[in-house]
């Protein structure tokens, strides 16, 4: 039996072909929590080992107890060629469940996750998926006013996709009942956004310079922002950031990679904005996390922000504007952690307690030991066996 370890969930494929129409998928949830819309990311080169003859045009995924479509994505990554099936399901702890991959045509799947440039609003590049929203700030802004650094947050209480409604009505500070963008940025890291410390001091790069998209849904939605060369405290240093946003989560999976001439480590810090009023702050060195729920603003309710290191955190403080988290990187080398958001108007996570709760059960998915950091979906085992 050949086994490829990820973590708790589990999916295992046949070695036989079944007249090369269809292949078994078993996922297992071998942990004490129950996964609701977790996407499960299978390589595509595992399906093929098993179908061969697979038409990636007429294909459907069955659900072998309730005999019904579930929604999936062939995933590329910015390749020509699939690299992954993701499939998204709901699996009770300590269960299994029973896939079918055969030929057939495939249902329209809701769009749950989307990214795009947004040139008619000073280059913004924004995302979301079906519980919150997210943008970061391009080139054309750094000459504005309103010029802002870090991640900015849409609050949204709608499952459906609102990014180009708001853009077009143009009055986005407004909830018309589905949301609104009422989060401020302005000179800091806003909702998590990554930057070298150096010389016990923030420093920022400019704006986003170019952008790609890699996948746009209807399950994941990857993209990469990258950031000309800036003076990084004496350091020069240039920036690629690639962000994952998945169907079902309050948080998006960034990877960073950073470039500059040195071999030694450079200080990195992750920040929140705090805002002048009281919320709650939660700091969590030895598990990375950092929580916040922001204090109640009026009619407008009260959003909650968050991150988790996957690297060591060799410090965290709050300052007068930020709550910060510290680590370190190396030139050329990944490094990922995630970090997202949540609107207490949407009734999903309504107080402190709850958004601490979600963070500690994100946390506890991503830090299994056997964990690929690699993958967004990178808390599954995978485990081949016989089909019968």
């Amino acid at each position: 039996m050949k086994k490829i370890q990820f973590s708790f969930l589990a999916f295992l494929l046949p070695l036989v072909l079944l007249a090369q129409t269809k292949a078994t998928v078993s996922i297992q949830n071998n942990s004490a929590l129950e996964r609701k819309e977790a996407i499960v990311s299978i390589k595509w080169d595992a399906v093929l080992s098993r179908y061969p003859q697979i038409d990636t045009a007429n294909f459907i995924v069955i659900n072998q107890a309730t005999k019904k479509q579930i929604p999936y994505q062939l995933e590329r990554l910015g390749h020509k060629l699939v690299q992954n099936l993701l499939v998204q399901v709901d699996i009770k702890a300590k269960s299994t469940l029973s896939l079918s991959i055969q030929k057939g045509k495939p249902e329209t799947f809701v769009t749950k996750t989307y990214a795009r440039f947004v040139p008619e609003r000073k280059d913004d590049f924004a995302w979301e998926n079906d519980k919150i929203a997210f943008r970061a700030y391009g080139k054309a802004l750094e000459k504005e006013k309103d010029n802002a650094y870090g991640f900015d947050v849409w609050v949204k209480r709608t499952n459906r996709m609102i990014l180009n409604e708001r853009y077009k009505l143009a009055d986005y500070h407004t909830d018309h009942g589905d949301g609104l963008d009422y989060y401020h940025v302005g000179f800091t890291l806003g909702a998590g956004n990554m930057a070298p410390f150096v010389k016990d001091t923030i420093r920022y790069s400019g704006n986003y310079q170019q952008w790609k998209i890699m996948d746009n849904g209807p399950l994941r939605t990857t993209f990469q922002l990258s950031f000309d060369r800036w003076n990084a405290g004496g350091i020069k240093v240039s920036a690629t950031k690639t962000i994952s946003i998945d169907a079902g989560s309050q948080l998006n999976r960034i990877e960073n990679v950073y470039t500059f001439d040195d071999t030694k480590p450079m200080p990195v810090v992750v920040g929140i904005i705090r805002r002048p009023e009281n919320g709650v702050i939660s700091l969590n060195e030895q598990q990375g996390i950092v929580s916040y729920w922001e204090p109640t603003l009026g009619k407008n309710g009260t959003t909650a922000v968050g991150s988790i290191l996957t690297t060591p955190v060799t410090n965290m403080w709050v300052d007068a504007t930020q709550i910060l988290a510290k680590t370190t990187v190396k030139s050329n080398e990944p490094i990922v952690y995630y970090t997202g958001a949540a609107w207490d108007k949407a009734g999903k996570i309504t107080n402190s307690k709850e958004w601490f709760d979600y963070l500690n059960n994100f946390n506890q998915q991503i830090k299994n030991p056997s964990t690929n950091k690699k993958s967004f979906s990178c808390y599954y085992k995978i485990t081949l066996i016989p089909f019968h």
